[in-house]
């Protein structure tokens, strides 16, 4: 994995990532699903956008500003960061699919 551009809060340090299947971006945070279902994530964290440690079974990622959604093989959806705006109330998402699941 490479990445470019301004690195201000290390949202560039990626190098050293492996099985990476998919990549999303946020303002100032990068986030890589794994093969394995894992999630990492690099950058500022100034609300907890990068708390992503503990996510598993994950198929997509998506970001936005300051947060991170994460969907789960079994149509589940889990989100960390901002919540200023809602944009973390995931509690009543069920069974999403994304197209090619």
């Amino acid at each position: 994995m490479v990445a470019v551009g301004q690195n201000k809060v290390g949202q560039c340090d990626i190098s050293s990532w492996r099985g990476i299947v998919a990549i999303a971006v946020g303002s100032s945070h990068t986030i890589g699903l794994k093969s394995d279902g894992t999630v990492v994530a690099v950058g500022s964290n100034k609300y907890g956008q990068c708390n992503v440690s503990g996510w598993s079974d994950i198929v997509e990622i998506a970001a936005g500003c300051a947060h991170i959604i994460g969907l789960r093989s079994d149509g589940t959806v889990v989100a960390v960061g901002d919540n200023e705006y809602g944009q973390c109330d995931i509690s009543s998402w069920h069974n999403i699919q994304f197209p090619g699941n």
